[in-house]
């Protein structure tokens, strides 16, 4: 299997590992760190935000059986990408909408299907902030937030933030979960 890696920010990591982590053709789901200019950053310091970074996952996938561009729509989906620097609650660039590309054929592929989201107007007229630039670093998260909705399903903020983003894409792309 040839694999390709996609790294995606959009809002709290915990949300976008956990709906990948289901996604057929997904092999690997990795919360970090990347877009910053603070080398080897922590949950606290990007929190801050000063850092620069933004939470982000980073996805191990097969294109034989899930495309980019297919992955792309699944993020375009599970987070609202025309809100700047939020999430719902979760509010500061640590919280962006970033892709971060690892090839050039990967940034015209984001900016062909930003495009295509825009004109589907599943987000209304408001318009798309969501940033695509080249990976320079990723830093992996610290152990707590790996798997963290699945270790932590019943905590408030994975019963409130989490769990319906979970349900939102289960039910919208049903046809394309992991089986069993």
């Amino acid at each position: 299997m040839s694999e390709e890696t996609a790294t995606l920010g959009g809002g709290c990591f915990w949300c976008l590992e956990a709906v990948f982590k289901d996604l057929r053709g997904v092999s690997w789901v990795m919360s970090g760190y990347a877009a910053g200019h603070m080398a080897n950053p922590d949950y606290r310091s990007v929190c801050g935000g000063n850092t620069g970074h933004a939470e982000v996952v980073q996805v191990k996938f097969d294109p034989a059986e899930l495309s980019y561009a297919d992955l792309l729509r699944v993020f375009f989906t599970i987070h609202d990408p025309t809100t700047l620097n939020r999430q719902g609650n979760d509010v500061g660039t640590q919280y962006r909408s970033i892709i971060i590309t690892h090839s050039d054929a990967q940034a015209a592929t984001a900016r062909q299907i930003m495009t295509e989201i825009a004109d589907s107007k599943i987000w209304g007229n408001a318009k798309l902030v969501t940033e695509i630039e080249p990976i320079k670093v990723f830093y992996e998260a610290e152990e707590e937030h790996h798997d963290y909705f699945e270790r932590n399903p019943w905590t408030g903020y994975c019963q409130v933030v989490v769990a319906p983003k979970v349900v939102k894409f289960r039910k919208q792309f049903a046809d394309r979960l992991k089986r069993g």
